[in-house]
């Protein structure tokens, strides 16, 4: 996807999400899962008092990024093994 489609995908998210909808917005991923995504710094966010608040320019960034494709691509080589 390309980031106007993603913009139009996530259009009816706030500009400022928390690790709920963060989660649906990566397709439905776990709470740790996101956590891990979070604290190894693959997305920009900000971190007050115990609440993460992620930009979804941020998001979209990532799914944008080399490192997604490694993971997508992780993902797929595991669901084919």
């Amino acid at each position: 996807m390309t980031r106007s489609e993603y913009l139009v995908k996530f259009s009816k998210y706030p500009d400022i999400v928390t690790i709920d909808l963060f989660c649906r917005m990566l397709g439905g991923i776990g709470d740790g899962t996101a956590r891990k995504l979070l604290r190894g710094n693959h997305v920009e966010h900000f971190y007050v008092r115990n609440t993460y608040f992620i930009p979804k320019v941020s998001i979209i960034d990532y799914l944008l990024s080399s490192d997604y494709e490694r993971y997508r691509c992780k993902l797929k080589h595991h669901a084919d093994a």
